[in-house]
């Protein structure tokens, strides 16, 4: 069963951190072993499968969640957000493709040598000019391995036409993102109140969302955004990155 990864006090890489189990909504604690045999002698009704961890308190403070899990929904479900939104809308992208991109005709033209960032403009370029106009920000960090995957070369490409929409992307090699402890999934973040994270099947399809207002979940992704648009390149800058390195 796949694991997230919620969050840790560790600047170094030590081990205390927080994982939800995605499949049950049980967490996963990591932490160092308890071996004090005065402690072990007073843990109440310990079975023998049970292993027991010390952990910070502020990694519980910080990351535990604070209430139950949330039952996915269908993305649909989530897009008048896109437009009903006051301030920000804020998106991390960690994956190495999207099926969504892939089953779209915009793809084939892509590979047919097609400049997909110079065509008119669709429905949600459209509505990130509308939003943009009115003073709202779409902002978004995407992850790109090295070399990047034929996914995220579709994206840098694509991005160029999201930008001239007003959509302002920045990009992040993934090992750098990995050395400074983003989360491995890809969520949305409104007015740093709402978080919209993404569920994905193998294939990279969209199975759903979860959107939670839990305040630590919440806490977590706006950390997230702060340190990933610090760290990350503009888009254009970083497609030149790219194309100078082949």
């Amino acid at each position: 069963m796949p694991l997230r990864f919620i969050g840790t006090t560790s600047d170094d890489g030590d081990c205390p951190s927080l994982y939800e189990i995605e499949a049950t909504g049980g967490i996963l604690v990591q932490g160092e072993r308890v071996t004090d045999p005065g402690h072990l002698a007073q843990l109440r009704d310990v079975k023998e499968s049970e292993a027991f961890v010390i952990v910070p308190r502020g990694l519980l403070s910080r990351f535990a969640p604070r209430h139950e899990p949330v039952a996915m929904v269908a993305f649909a479900a989530v897009v008048p957000l896109f437009r009903d939104f006051r301030h920000t809308a804020w998106r991390l992208e960690t994956r190495r493709g999207y099926a969504s991109d892939r089953n779209g005709s915009k793809w084939q033209r892509w590979q047919a040598g097609v400049d997909i960032a110079s065509e008119p403009a669709d429905e949600w370029r459209r509505n990130v000019a509308d939003q943009v106009a009115r003073g709202k920000r779409f902002e978004r960090v995407r992850l790109v391995d090295e070399p990047p995957t034929e996914g995220q070369q579709f994206l840098l490409a694509s991005g160029i036409g999201n930008v001239a929409a007003g959509e302002d992307i920045c990009n992040m090699k993934r090992s750098d993102a990995k050395r400074l402890g983003l989360p491995d999934f890809d969520f949305w973040l409104f007015d740093s109140r709402t978080l919209v994270r993404f569920v994905f099947g193998e294939d990279d399809t969209t199975l759903g969302v979860i959107v939670s207002e839990d305040p630590a979940e919440v806490v977590a992704a706006c950390q997230a955004r702060d340190t990933a648009w610090h760290h990350a390149t503009r888009t254009a800058d970083f497609v030149r990155q790219v194309r100078s390195t082949r």
